[in-house]
C-alpha cells in the first residue's frame, strides 16, 4: 500500500497502471467506514501478491485529486488500467464483495501459465489502421449510424487523415444543428482550416498571446488561439483561453466559446465503462475536472 499525493500521483498511479492494475482508495481520517475498508483492501493485496497495486489518497489533503475523479463520498476505490479508470465502486464493502470487484478485471492467477506451455490467441487487431476499417464498415452498412461515423471521423482526424475525415463527414453536414457530436466535429473541422491558413503557426501563436497581453478582452484573439490549440489536439490550452472568453463574456459572439468548449469535451471523452448494477462509471479525471470548470462558470 503507498500514500499518494499530486507530487507522485503521475508516477505511482498512472504510469504504473501500465503495468499493473491500480486501485485508488480516496478516505479521510475521520471517516469510518474508511476505516473498515482500509485493512479489507490490505490484506487482499497481500492475498493477490502482485496482481494489482494499493494506493491510498487522503480526499482531505488532496482535494484537487478528489475533484478530478469526481468524488463524492469516502470511501470511494477507482481501478485504473493502461492510465485510465475502469470501474469504482463506493462504501465499505465485505472482503468478499472487494475480491468479486477485482476479479471482474484481473485475470485470475490460475490462468497465467508459462508461455511455452499453452498456447497463446493471435489478439484481435488493435492498430489504429485495422480500427478505422472496422468503423469504415460499420458506417458504409448503416449510413445512419450516427455513434460510428463521429467515432470514425474523430479517428481520422486524430491520425491527421483531413481529407478523408472530410469526405466521410460531408453526408452529415446537414445534421450539424441537430446532433451534438456531428457540431463538435464541425467545430474541430473548422479548427483546423483555420489553423492551416497560418504558414508559421508558433508565429501566430506568439502574435495572438501579444495581442491578449494588449488586451485581455481581444475575444477574436482569443478564439482564434483557442482553434490554434484545437487544431493540434491541445485540447487542455484550448480549453483554458475558451474559459477565459466565457469568464468576461458568456454571450459573446452568440454564445461561440461556450459551443465550442462543449465541443471538445464531446471530442475527448473517452466512452463509458461498462460497471456492475449499484457501482458508478468512473470520469475520465480531465474531462470531468473541465466540465466542473464550465458549469462554475455559466452559473456564476
Amino acid at each position: 500500500m503507498i500514500d499518494v499525493t499530486i507530487a507522485n500521483f503521475e508516477a505511482e498511479v498512472i504510469t504504473a497502471s501500465m503495468t499493473t492494475p491500480v486501485l485508488i482508495d480516496f478516505w479521510a481520517p475521520w471517516c469510518g467506514p474508511c476505516k473498515s475498508l482500509g485493512p479489507i483492501l490490505e490484506k487482499v493485496e497481500l492475498a493477490y501478491n502482485g496482481r494489482f497495486k494499493l494506493v491510498k489518497i487522503d480526499s482531505d489533503q488532496e482535494q484537487q485529486l478528489g475533484a478530478a475523479f469526481g468524488i463524492r463520498s469516502i470511501p470511494t476505490c477507482i481501478l485504473m488500467i493502461n492510465g485510465q479508470p475502469v470501474d469504482g465502486f463506493q462504501g465499505a464493502l465485505p472482503e468478499g464483495k472487494v475480491k468479486e470487484f477485482l476479479d471482474k478485471h484481473l485475470p485470475p492467477a490460475e490462468e497465467l501459465p508459462p508461455a511455452e506451455e499453452e498456447a497463446v490467441p493471435e489478439p484481435e487487431d488493435s492498430s489504429p489502421a485495422a480500427v478505422l476499417e472496422k468503423l469504415k464498415a460499420a458506417v458504409a452498412n448503416d449510413p445512419s449510424n450516427d455513434n460510428a461515423l463521429f467515432d470514425y471521423v474523430r479517428m481520422l482526424l486524430q491520425h491527421g487523415q483531413f481529407d478523408h475525415a472530410k469526405a466521410a463527414f460531408a453526408p452529415a453536414a446537414p445534421k450539424v444543428a441537430l446532433v451534438r457530436k456531428f457540431q463538435a466535429l464541425q467545430h474541430w473541422l473548422d479548427a483546423i482550416e483555420s489553423g492551416a491558413a497560418h504558414a508559421d503557426p508558433a508565429g501566430a501563436q506568439a502574435e495572438f498571446d501579444a495581442k491578449i497581453s494588449a488586451n485581455k478582452r481581444d475575444f477574436e484573439s482569443r478564439y482564434a488561439l483557442a482553434q490554434l490549440h484545437m487544431g493540434q489536439q491541445r485540447w487542455v490550452p484550448a480549453m483554458d483561453e475558451l474559459l477565459e472568453i466565457l469568464m468576461r463574456d458568456k454571450a459573446w459572439n452568440e454564445e461561440l466559446a461556450r459551443k465550442t468548449f462543449v465541443s471538445i469535451l464531446e471530442i475527448i471523452e473517452p466512452p463509458k465503462v461498462k460497471v456492475a448494477d449499484g457501482q458508478i462509471p468512473p470520469d475520465d479525471p480531465v474531462v470531468a475536472t473541465y466540465r466542473r470548470r464550465l458549469s462554475s462558470v455559466v452559473l456564476s
